[in-house]
């Protein structure tokens, strides 16, 4: 069941109905039906194309068709769930979800005109095309999480499902490593947010005189990814910029430049390209206000005072983080979140390099010297790293990996629960399977 459902969340996360470039086109017909819903042949081959092009096939084309159709079987059994249950997924929703995964892909391809190369199709075809896929997947995701909602683990339940996993075959776990933070971000002076909105004053007063909007964004912007491109951002809808940017932008006329505008990046203007219903394409040009080497000085200092306090016991590293930390993981002891796992812990090679260099020179229980840091919105600042905790590699047990093998409890027994609920809804839906692939060794039985 684990390799079903791993397959079936890979399936729901490609592009699976988007026409592939240079793939045949498939003669249609309709190879499965669960309840109202219909599973064609296209839909097998686009995915098992897909999984060929990435090189995911691992055994015969007959029987990795075969997990596709099993996967596709439970996906239209969650959809008719679905609907029997009347979800509904509004416009919005889906509108956000596409536009969250179209940002996903644009990052993989480089650009958005990449991806629109590559697909020979516009952003706005693509979604369009994407819309009913996505309102599906939501459908499902919505059943799926319904049948699993009340799934919990018992500390004994963990101990038991522990217990029973052979020595041979218990996982290696790497060493990782914890750490807490304090962060000082000094404040922006008024004088230097002055001289950044002079500077783009002087950047539109050059523009109304001749000059180029784009040669200045070249020059001058401190946008790394629209620069080169004079400042071009391409087309993007509601919701996808900062909501102040996205204000001025969509009330512009073409060629027509913003006054100044703030967001959390920095201060921009804008020039209005082109607005395709809602979408706009602009250029910008974005300045950053620079903290200035004073400030940044003190908060060095300052961090190097704290940590004497601490060192000398006047204060725990937990005090300081609340007292003086200006990062929002101050709410959580100081402790840095890894954003793959959405644990505390990190291997190695999860680091930050500048984290790591610092961290591995550090016994537990150490504090480093004030080192430099940008902050998620691209600010300078400082910080002390705290090395809370760093384990041996080790084969998994309950004292060091509780949290893992809790986690791996409760999806053997959410794969439980699904398999159940599979198997009392099979047996109540009308399904229907052509001749051709009935002799799927399905892991469920699926035919009535």
């Amino acid at each position: 069941m684990k390799n079903f459902i791993v397959f079936f969340i890979i399936i729901l996360n490609t592009l699976t109905n988007f026409t592939l470039k240079g793939q045949e086109q498939i003669i249609d017909q309709v190879i499965a039906i669960v309840g109202a819903n219909i599973i064609l042949e296209s839909d097998i081959e686009n995915q098992y194309y897909q999984f060929r092009m990435q090189g995911n096939i691992k055994g015969s084309s007959s029987s990795i068709k075969c997990q596709i159709i099993e996967s596709l079987l439970f996906q239209k059994l969650l959809i008719n769930q679905a609907e029997l249950d009347s979800v509904e997924i509004t416009e919005t929703q889906v509108e956000s979800e596409m536009d969250r995964r179209l940002r996903y892909f644009i990052s993989q391809f480089g650009s958005k005109e990449k991806l629109e190369e590559f697909y020979q199709k516009s952003i706005v075809e693509l979604k369009e095309e994407f819309r009913e896929l996505i309102r599906n997947q939501m459908m499902v995701d919505n059943a799926q999480q319904k049948i699993t909602l009340n799934a919990n683990i018992t500390p004994s339940e963990v101990k038991s499902f522990f217990r029973k996993m052979p020595v041979d075959s218990l996982p290696l776990i790497n060493s990782e490593v914890e750490i807490s933070q304090i962060v000082l971000q000094p404040p922006i002076s008024f004088a230097e947010k002055n001289a950044v909105k002079e500077k783009l004053i002087k950047f539109k007063n050059r523009i109304k005189n001749g000059e180029g909007f784009s040669t200045l964004a070249i020059l001058y912007s401190e946008d790394p990814g629209s620069a080169k491109k004079g400042g071009e951002l391409g087309l993007y809808g509601r919701g996808e910029l900062f909501p102040e940017f996205e204000a001025v932008a969509f009330k512009l006329n073409p060629d027509e430049i913003s006054e100044i505008v703030e967001t959390e990046a920095g201060f921009h203007i804008i020039q209005l390209i082109e607005r395709k219903g809602e979408y706009v394409n602009v250029r910008h040009i974005l300045l950053k206000p620079k903290v200035s080497p004073l400030d940044l000085a003190k908060a060095k200092n300052t961090l190097d005072s704290i940590a004497l306090l601490i060192e000398n016991d006047s204060l725990s590293f937990d005090e300081a983080v609340i007292k003086f930390s200006d990062d929002p993981s101050k709410n959580n002891g100081g402790l840095i979140v890894n954003p793959l796992t959405g644990t505390t812990m990190f291997e190695a090679d999860q680091l930050d390099p500048k984290v790591f260099f610092v961290i591995d020179k550090l016994q537990v229980g150490d504090i480093s010297v004030p080192v430099p840091m940008k902050t998620k919105d691209d600010k300078d600042a400082y910080r002390i790293l705290f090395l809370k905790k760093r384990t041996l590699p080790h084969r998994a047990n309950l004292s060091e990996d509780y949290n893992r093998i809790q986690e791996w409890a409760l999806e053997e027994k959410k794969s439980k629960i699904i398999e159940e609920w599979i198997k009392n809804k099979a047996s109540k839906t009308y399904i229907k399977i052509v001749d051709k692939y009935k002799d799927c060794e399905f892991q469920h039985n699926w035919i009535n």
